[in-house]
């Protein structure tokens, strides 16, 4: 397998991220114009101008901030196993394991939005990233 092919899952998370991106945009910006909300208002903590607008809105905007948190982890671990002699089939298929599971968050978070279902979609993708650290530990410190 090549570093490519094994850093596809990293390329996908970032694609997935600016398609969460776009749908931000797409959903918060027609809704702050129906509100008649000033683009400025958002700088200002004073301010209420997220009630004026739906928690469906809203959605999209915190799961966009929630894949700037957790999957940098992500992206460190790959890249280290990438760059440091760790590539084989077990990492890939994590690296898509947890790929997948964060998408699946997402559309949960974006659409149904039920707390508890996405916790556990979140608490596996975790076990994922923990597997993959705990994996690429063993190989360079035992």
């Amino acid at each position: 397998m090549t570093i490519t092919e094994f850093l596809q899952p990293v390329l996908a998370l970032v694609i997935w991220t600016l398609i969460m991106w776009i749908w931000m945009y797409a959903t918060r910006i027609p809704a702050m114009q129906k509100a008649k909300i000033d683009p400025q208002d958002a700088a200002d903590p004073s301010i209420d101008w997220r009630s004026k607008i739906p928690a469906s809105v809203h959605w999209k905007a915190d799961n966009y901030n929630h894949l700037h948190e957790q999957p940098t982890v992500f992206y460190a671990l790959m890249l280290f196993a990438g760059t440091t002699g760790g590539i084989d089939h077990f990492a890939l298929i994590l690296g898509w394991l947890y790929v997948g599971l964060r998408i699946v968050h997402s559309l949960i978070q974006v659409t149904i939005n039920r707390v508890m279902l996405r916790f556990m979609v979140f608490a596996l993708s975790s076990v994922v990233l923990i597997v993959l650290a705990v994996k690429e530990a063993l190989r360079v410190f035992v």
